[in-house]
């Protein structure tokens, strides 16, 4: 049966940036979550020093849960090989952090899309890079997961893979027992594709999930599709929101994974107005996992 986590998506800010919130205020909010563990990011102020993790990751097990996912962002679509392999060893770190969290799953990403790549220069740089990190994974048991991401913050350009041909020609180059998908339905929206379509394409590869909900708050789907696919910004017409109360259909996500035997971690990206907000989130998809996945099953 799949397990909740949550991303503290309303805090990025606070706990990245100006530093207003330290990460225990932030694990004392989580643990009172009907979940199991916490998604954490690799770019937390705090996480600088290496000998805050371990800390972490105790003050975290105290309040009986885990940190099964490490969030980051590697760019390894830059065309300079000396760029790329510092790249690499920056990974090789996040999955060092993530073991030491008592993680077993490090994102990884393709890299931003500049105008210069061709999709095939793109995939090649990524696919080269993912599997040089893929031994120092093995080593330290952890499966490295690639996200059909936007954007990263702190990029210039958007996801080289942002887009569904790209993404599936990416994941299939790669084979390995430490590599799979976590899958986000919200950001193929801001891609102007179907997130069904590309789930049918790579559930077989999925091992971890990002929930999230997306509202329109004008116009329709097609017009998303028309105006934004592609485009460089958030896409306007679009706003997270409350998990069952947007564009995503989780009877068909659910329908789909459970078809393909995917029993991971589903980690809840929401909360953007309040904690309240992510507690109905939390009991929506715990309603839901219990329909698809009956304990008596």
């Amino acid at each position: 049966m799949p397990r909740l986590a949550a991303f503290p998506k309303a805090f990025m800010q606070e706990l990245c940036k100006d530093g207003s919130m330290k990460v225990f205020e932030w694990i004392e909010l989580a643990s009172k979550l009907d979940i199991e563990g916490l998604e954490w990011y690799a770019g937390f102020l705090e996480m600088a020093d290496e000998q805050n993790w371990g800390k972490f990751r105790k003050e975290v097990a105290s309040k009986g849960k885990q940190i099964p996912m490490l969030c980051c962002s590697p760019d390894f679509t830059h065309p300079d090989i000396d760029f790329r392999a510092k790249e690499v060893e920056k990974q090789k770190t996040w999955i060092k952090m993530c073991n030491t969290l008592g993680g077993q799953f490090c994102r990884v990403l393709s890299g931003q899309r500049r105008p210069e790549l061709s999709p095939e220069q793109g995939i090649s740089y990524a696919v080269e890079c993912i599997e040089q990190c893929l031994p120092f994974a093995k080593e330290n048991n952890v499966t490295l997961i690639i996200e059909n991401h936007y954007k990263d913050d702190f990029w210039e350009f958007p996801e080289f893979a942002q887009k569904m041909d790209v993404f599936c020609e990416l994941v299939s180059r790669i084979h390995h027992p430490n590599f799979g998908v976590n899958y986000d339905p919200s950001n193929t929206f801001l891609a102007g594709e179907d997130p069904l379509e590309l789930l049918y394409r790579v559930s077989d590869r999925v091992v971890t999930m990002h929930a999230s909900d997306r509202y329109l708050i004008e116009g329709t789907i097609e017009d998303l599709r028309k105006e934004e696919g592609g485009s460089v910004g958030y896409a306007k017409r679009l706003r997270h929101g409350e998990i069952g109360k947007g564009l995503n259909d989780y009877d068909a996500i659910f329908a789909e994974l459970k078809r393909v035997g995917f029993d991971g971690w589903i980690s809840i990206e929401d909360g953007i107005e309040g904690m309240e907000q992510l507690e109905r989130s939390v009991a929506f998809l715990k309603k839901k996992i219990a329909k698809y996945w009956p304990i008596n099953n």
